[in-house]
């Protein structure tokens, strides 16, 4: 947390992190548009926000893309914030806006969290329907999680639930994706988000000395109105950090 604070002490790192959250996933050299700083200055504030972890990278054709990763400010947000019975992830909502008018070609979002656990461990968390059930919310999904392989999805009661989501990518202990799909009763107060089409979340594991970098992205939403979009934007961090207090002490975020 000190690389942290040290990161958002500075006005201008704040000032860049303020136009990731105007706009997500932008190039240094759309950072710097409008702004009085050099090229060199931009690279400098930029390489203290990606050690802090407050920014996450990612290439896309020969460009390498910004984004504002919540991650951090959500653990602040655990540690102190939540002492004050404040929803736990409410923190992040005047920093972490969504992502609005950008091409929907670039991935739309973009959280990064460091765990301490194997890669081993990480990739049975992602894909054990009986560990899932436990960090995402009593819900599982049930595959054998080869490339074109279903998913089902297992209700909190046991109901089966087929929508049409497959694997895309499976490489164990590193790569993940999936198409991700909701489903829900007419009347429900998800029927908004079952009636969009399929969207793709995508798991990359690094090894990091004693933790495993984990990057999670979703993307291909029907564009920056999409409602699963608005959702997973609060839904994704408030599982990822269940996850991680799961394999670091045993139990789950209540």
């Amino acid at each position: 947390m000190d690389e942290v604070f040290k990161a958002l002490s500075d006005a201008n790192r704040r000032r860049l992190l303020d136009r990731l959250n105007m706009r997500n996933g932008q190039s240094l050299r759309e950072l710097r548009e409008g702004l009085e700083m050099s090229r060199q200055a931009v690279t400098k504030h930029l390489a203290v926000l990606i050690d802090a972890n407050l920014v996450a990278t990612v290439r896309h054709g020969r460009e390498r893309l910004h984004y504002l990763n919540p991650a951090p400010i959500s653990e602040i947000a655990d540690r102190w914030i939540g002492k004050y019975d404040r929803e736990r992830l409410h923190a992040l909502a005047d920093l972490k806006r969504s992502l609005e008018d950008r091409p929907m070609s670039k991935p739309t979002f973009v959280y990064v969290t460091y765990i301490q656990t194997t890669p081993e461990k990480l990739w049975q968390a992602l894909t054990d329907a009986a560990f899932i059930r436990r960090w995402f919310g009593g819900m599982a999904m049930e595959s054998d999680w080869q490339v074109g392989s279903p998913i089902i999805a297992i209700d909190p009661d046991g109901t089966r639930v087929e929508t049409g989501e497959v694997v895309l990518e499976s490489e164990p202990g590193k790569h993940l994706a999936y198409t991700f799909k909701v489903a829900a009763d007419a009347g429900s107060e998800y029927a908004e988000l079952a009636e969009e089409p399929a969207s793709r979340v995508t798991f990359e594991l690094e090894q990091d000395g004693e933790t495993v970098k984990l990057t999670l992205t979703h993307d291909d939403f029907i564009g920056p109105e999409s409602k699963v979009l608005e959702s997973v934007q609060h839904g994704w961090p408030a599982f990822m950090s269940s996850l991680k207090t799961l394999l670091e002490t045993g139990e789950p975020l209540p």
